[in-house]
């Protein structure tokens, strides 16, 4: 289905629950999204699809829901980089693709124990038991350890926690264990959905190995980049969009929204330029997704 005057609604494909690292539950992101006059919202916690059925139950307890799209966002192995890709229409009852985040669960936590024992050497005491702790049931992600630094008094905000122990080269990094761009683009397809990559201009690369990345996603049968996020200049902007053409891939657009902050909220800043080639006008979206 195409939508019609599609500038005129609110679309934010790209939030996190506490089914993963995001501190509002499912059933509070719905609210948080009707209070925010969201359209469409696409929930996409990381590797885990288990937010979904408490968000489309919430959502059905409103007279006029919104459109709600099921969604992930995996985490891929690129040289050394972490890539992230968002898979938008998911078949969230996929048997074979449920597998496949059950494995990534289990890589996420075999990551997770070693990222605590090199800060337990840094002198950060039972940062895996905290983080673990936060993450309360969910797989543990190195958000949760910035939350517990942060609580624990080590840091003022998780940004910080980052930049001194948390990214490639600090102390508390540890090199990434996912699956190839490939194999996660064919999961994401097998399971009916479409392949996005997040946030392309915050992986800390040049544009060159930019480019070389998303080369890379179309040739394994990637369908889109985020385009416009809660918090980019116009140059960025611009730059993405010139990769949509230049590489005919669809843009997306999300907030990446995980906790209520000055800066980034659910549907804020989402702009729909017009020389944008949207997701939802691909043949695949229409066929499968309709809103």
């Amino acid at each position: 289905m195409v939508i019609m005057n599609e500038t005129s609604l609110i679309i934010d494909l790209h939030c996190h629950t506490t089914a993963s690292d995001g501190q509002l539950t499912p059933t509070e992101i719905i609210h948080r999204a009707h209070g925010n006059d969201i359209d469409v919202l696409a929930v996409t916690d990381h590797d885990t699809t288990a937010g979904l059925a408490e968000a489309h139950q919430a959502n059905n307890s409103f007279d006029k829901p919104l459109t709600l799209i099921d969604g992930v966002e995996v985490s891929a192995k690129w040289h050394s980089f972490d890539i992230h890709i968002v898979g938008l229409g998911i078949d969230r009852h996929n048997p074979g693709f449920q597998d496949f985040l059950t494995e990534q669960r289990l890589r996420r936590d075999t990551r997770a124990l070693a990222i605590g024992e090199k800060l337990e050497k840094a002198g950060i005491e039972g940062a895996y038991e905290g983080a673990k702790a936060l993450a309360n049931g969910a797989a543990i992600s190195r958000g949760h350890f910035a939350r517990y630094m942060v609580n624990q008094g080590y840091f003022t905000a998780m940004a910080g926690v980052f930049k001194k122990y948390l990214v490639k080269g600090k102390t508390g990094y540890v090199a990434n264990n996912w699956h190839s761009i490939e194999e996660t683009v064919k999961q994401i397809h097998n399971a009916g959905g479409v392949a996005i990559i997040a946030h392309p201009s915050r992986y800390n690369m040049s544009t060159k190995w930019l480019r070389k990345l998303i080369n890379e996603f179309k040739s394994c049968g990637g369908d889109g980049i985020e385009t416009v996020l809660s918090q980019q200049g116009v140059d960025e902007r611009a730059l993405l969009i010139s990769f949509c053409h230049v590489y005919d891939l669809y843009a997306s657009l999300g907030s990446d929204f995980h906790f209520d902050s000055p800066w980034v909220d659910l549907g804020r800043n989402m702009h729909q330029p017009s020389d944008c080639p949207w997701i939802w006008q691909s043949p695949k979206w229409q066929e499968k997704i309709a809103i």
